[in-house]
């Protein structure tokens, strides 16, 4: 990697000669300006006002603009006499701990590479005395004709400068706060650590730019002469009635995206039930004013009403309405207390059968008794008559 700046660090009376080399690089897609009729370059010329004429850099120097417009020459040899002790030396002034620096002063971030055999012992002496403390080292520097902050730390093996803005270059944040009173309840916290938990970690690896990549397609499909590739469109989200139910439609989201299955047994019931009777709450009040909400169980009571009611609500209609608002808890008790009645009514019936069988029975039996002493006393007396024929012929033939 190239060096960027040459110099020293100064700890104590140790110095560590050091080359400074830039930690981050950029690979964002830059384009160039052109001529949408002919595709030429557009450049940009350096013109002096006075002569209207083009100039290279090395007639270019450097000026102030006081407050009328005059313009006040400033050499490099004018600068070199200021006292900047920084302009080749980074100078360690203190080691504070790394939450003492707020990450809104964070700015540029460089390795510092050891500058020679020499350096390696003082080098490796820094960097072992950062890993003990559990420090960072405050330092100032000069780079680029400006003295700046830097804080030293240890990432590694290496010594890392993150470049810091002076303190008074971090603006407050007035005016961003909200100025409205607001109440955030507890249910809905629970909602975002359940969207926090569902979300979980990520390994910063594993991020990239999709824009980059999606414009490098493009490129490559213009430089092949073909037809662009077209952008997917992004899913709506559709209408968000409330933060609760935005928040529940995020962690359903984010657990179908990981595979996981919401909203299932007992406790994803009920969430489903409590989240179903908000919905319809949010529903009523985004109603227009004045205007009738009408619930599912009504509409369904509405349509099977009888037609001659003349539009009235009928008994049973009631009725319904009354069972369908009464809570499932309510519902699951009466339906237990009216088990034992219902096996006692049944135990009654069950008995009151058994006994007209029983009585139907003895009915039968008696009928057949009846019939089979008629049968009996009929056969005797047909007997007698027929001893009495008998007699009477014996005698009219004596």
């Amino acid at each position: 990697m190239r060096s960027i700046w040459n110099g020293a660090i100064s700890f104590g009376l140790v110095s560590i000669p050091i080359k400074l080399v830039n930690a981050t690089e950029n690979h964002s897609i830059s384009f160039r300006q052109i001529h949408t009729e002919d595709g030429g370059r557009i450049r940009y010329r350096k013109v002096c006002e006075l002569e209207d004429r083009e100039v290279d850099s090395g007639e270019i120097g450097k000026g102030w603009e006081d407050a009328d417009g005059t313009i006040i020459p400033i050499t490099d040899e004018d600068l070199s006499h200021l006292p900047l002790p920084t302009a080749k030396t980074i100078e360690i002034v203190a080691f504070v701990p790394a939450d003492r620096i707020d990450p809104l002063q964070m700015d540029a971030a460089y390795y510092l590479q050891a500058g020679g055999a020499p350096a390696a012992k003082p080098y490796t002496l820094l960097r072992e005395a950062l890993k003990r403390s559990h420090k960072v080292a405050i330092a100032k520097y000069a780079l680029r004709g400006r003295e700046r902050l830097g804080m030293l730390r240890v990432v590694g093996e290496a010594i890392v400068m993150h470049g810091l803005l002076w303190p008074d270059e971090v603006r407050a944040p007035e005016g961003v706060v909200p100025d409205t009173s607001v109440t955030v309840r507890d249910k809905e916290l629970d909602l975002a650590d359940a969207l926090m938990d569902t979300l979980g970690e990520v390994d910063l690896d594993d991020l990239h730019d999709e824009y980059r990549e999606a414009v490098e397609e493009v490129v490559a499909a213009k430089a092949a002469g073909e037809a662009p590739p077209e952008a997917p469109s992004s899913p709506s989200s559709g209408k968000v009635l409330d933060l609760m139910a935005a928040l529940e439609k995020s962690v359903r989201a984010a657990k179908e995206s990981r595979g996981e299955e919401p909203d299932k047994g007992p406790a994803g019931r009920k969430r489903r039930t409590e989240r179903e009777a908000e919905e319809r709450e949010a529903e009523e009040r985004e109603a227009e004013p004045g205007a009738e909400v009408s619930h599912l169980a009504q509409r369904r009571s509405a349509r099977t009403a009888p037609k001659g009611t003349g539009g009235k609500k009928s008994t049973s209609t009631a009725s319904a309405k009354k069972t369908v608002a009464q809570p499932r808890k309510s519902t699951a008790k009466t339906a237990k207390s009216a088990q034992p009645a219902k096996r006692a009514t049944a135990s009654r019936s069950t008995a009151e059968a058994k006994g007209t069988a029983a009585s139907k029975s003895t009915a039968k039996k008696a009928a057949a008794k009846k019939t089979t002493a008629k049968g009996t006393t009929s056969k005797a007396a047909t007997a007698k008559k027929t001893a009495a024929k008998k007699t009477t012929a014996r005698k009219r033939t004596a």
